[in-house]
């Protein structure tokens, strides 16, 4: 079998592939992996010997990166170059993951791989320069751009949305992002995928079709029997510093990439996991 290295296994998509390649991956926490220490990247890489490398550490704390920008660079920039590097000398392959904040958000139609990148906040930046330091020191990489990921692990909107909807009678969420929320079991399969069948490049994998974060909550509400309502509010009444784009729907002008179902199907996907979690 394949010896595959998952950095940020503590995250939702690090545990996602963890739990569907069982023995098969090391996936390494922060603890066991800092990508912005090189040395420790290459210890890692030492001990484990990888094949195939699935890098899905990064900084995701989009307004944190906002107020230390130093450290969002580290993870992003640094942290991908480092890994890259240690998988081009080793002989492995290597798949990293980036964001729909590369791009501006103000195309109503949304983004695929050719449209022109503009990120508007300092975590969307600091994606980007991940992506091309990624590609630079391992030109034979997949770079994997998604949107809106959810799990039934780790922290993400829907297990904030299923909290407040148990505890309150009303969520106010905003209205005015569209986008497409992707579910971590089918995006970690969908990538297993685009490396055996999909030469090395840039590809958007995302939740089949799309909706708001009002309407994604709605959607939650709904298929979790949850009685809260929701209420529609601006992205500027909640006054966040790090900008949002307003469309991040993502499509793939690649037609031997994998796609993946709608996000609806994902939702109940997710929330089948947590109630089995649930069981004795």
């Amino acid at each position: 079998m394949t010896r595959v290295l998952v950095t940020g296994g503590g995250g939702q998509l690090g545990r996602e592939f963890a739990l569907l390649l069982g023995a098969d991956a090391a996936a390494l926490g922060r603890d066991q992996l800092d990508v912005a220490d090189e040395r420790s990247v290459e210890s890692a890489f030492a001990a484990h010997r990888p094949e195939l490398v699935l890098h899905c550490a990064a900084w995701t704390d989009v307004d944190g990166a906002e107020s230390d920008p130093d450290g969002a660079w580290r993870a992003n920039e640094y942290g991908s170059r480092h890994v890259a590097r240690a998988a081009r000398a080793c002989g492995a392959a290597l798949v990293g993951f980036s964001t729909d904040y590369v791009f501006g958000g103000d195309d109503p139609e949304g983004y695929d791989e050719r449209s022109p990148v503009s990120p508007r906040s300092v975590y969307g930046a600091s994606k980007l320069a991940g992506e091309r330091a990624l590609l630079t020191e391992h030109p034979d990489a997949h770079v994997v751009r998604t949107a809106w990921v959810f799990s039934p692990r780790g922290h993400n909107f829907l297990l904030t949305m299923l909290r407040l909807g148990a505890t309150r009678e009303e969520i106010a969420v905003v209205d005015d992002q569209v986008g497409c929320p992707t579910a971590t079991p089918h995006l970690a399969r969908a990538t297993l995928e685009l490396v055996e069948r999909c030469r090395p490049g840039t590809y958007h994998l995302a939740g089949g079709g799309s909706t708001t974060w009002c309407g994604f909550a709605g959607a939650i509400m709904q298929e979790a029997g949850l009685d809260a309502r929701v209420v529609p509010i601006s992205s500027s009444e909640l006054q966040r510093p790090a900008p949002r784009p307003a469309c991040s729907i993502l499509r793939t002008v690649h037609a031997d990439a994998p796609r993946l179902p709608h996000w609806r199907d994902g939702l109940r996907d997710c929330l089948a996991a947590l109630a089995n979690a649930e069981e004795p």
